[in-house]
């Protein structure tokens, strides 16, 4: 079975909420997301090891933006300037959140 979003809320400029197809919720906070980011830049692409330097990122993050990429990702733009990343729905759901 495939899990996708039932509903996306952006709660504050940095929080989201996803209500998913399996009657669960998962939150997440910008900050928390753009250590997660699974793009280029922050993941080695051929080793899977991690550049990021997650210290670097600030507490108080926010997003800029929040667009939906197709049927199966979101792509956040954040208050740090770092908007690369593609997180599918399978990655967010998977993610350790809030809730």
């Amino acid at each position: 079975m495939i899990i996708e979003p039932r509903q996306i809320i952006e709660e504050s400029d940095s929080e989201i909420t996803i209500n998913w197809s399996d009657e669960t919720e998962s939150k997440y906070n910008a900050a928390e997301l753009r250590k997660a980011c699974p793009c280029a830049g922050c993941i080695n692409e051929w080793t899977g090891e991690k550049t990021l330097k997650t210290e670097t990122i600030a507490a108080d993050l926010s997003f800029s933006s929040i667009a939906i990429v197709g049927r199966y990702a979101l792509n956040f733009n954040f208050s740090d300037g770092h908007d690369t990343g593609i997180y599918s729905f399978q990655f967010l759901k998977q993610l350790p959140n809030k809730n």
